[in-house]
């Protein structure tokens, strides 16, 4: 009778925790479809969240670099820790101009990224051919689609990624929760 008992309240705890995961993904679902309608103000909030992250972590950094004042690393840590500092406050007080760079860089990197996988994917022609150069066009006109709007899309680029990437980790999490939360529930019928 205990055996019995037992795989079953392993699978109420299992259910509980994928349902745990699926109500996080409907939280970040959410969050996303939210940040997709306002784009500015994720990317105003992100640049602000990323300088106070920076300032905190350089302070916590140049305390840890203080404390091994001995050590062969020291200035090293000074030196990493007072960067940190240097950005934190930067993007804390200039998040707009914060955002253009980073949007600049993010257009370069899918440029070259998309270059790069479209001279890859000509050159090596493996078995994925047809994606990596699909995948390369997209990158590449993505990259000028976001310059050849720069500085205007630095309002929104930025916050419409990270809204995207909540989007879709939430539906990661949602499927997962829903299908995990499935499984438990067919195994735990069998063993019954």
């Amino acid at each position: 009778m205990a055996r019995s008992t037992k795989p079953r309240g392993e699978a109420a705890k299992m259910r509980r925790g994928f349902s745990w995961l699926a109500a996080l993904g409907v939280i970040l679902v959410i969050a996303g479809v939210v940040g997709l309608v306002y784009t500015a103000a994720v990317t105003l909030t992100s640049m602000l969240l990323f300088g106070w992250l920076l300032l905190i972590g350089g302070i916590v950094g140049l305390l840890h670099a203080i404390q091994s004042r001995g050590s062969n690393f020291f200035w090293l840590g000074v030196i990493v820790a007072a960067l940190n500092i240097a950005a934190g406050v930067v993007l804390i007080r200039q998040p707009h101009a914060a955002a253009a760079a980073l949007t600049m860089f993010a257009a370069l990197l899918f440029l070259a990224g998309g270059l790069f996988r479209l001279v890859g994917s000509l050159v090596v022609r493996g078995p994925q051919f047809g994606w990596t150069l699909l995948l390369g066009a997209f990158d590449l006109l993505l990259g000028i689609l976001v310059l050849a709007s720069w500085p205007s899309s630095s309002q929104y680029v930025i916050g419409a990624f990270f809204s995207l990437a909540l989007l879709f980790d939430g539906l990661g999490l949602l499927a997962t929760g829903y299908g995990g939360r499935r499984i438990v529930g067919m195994v735990s019928d069998r063993l019954a």
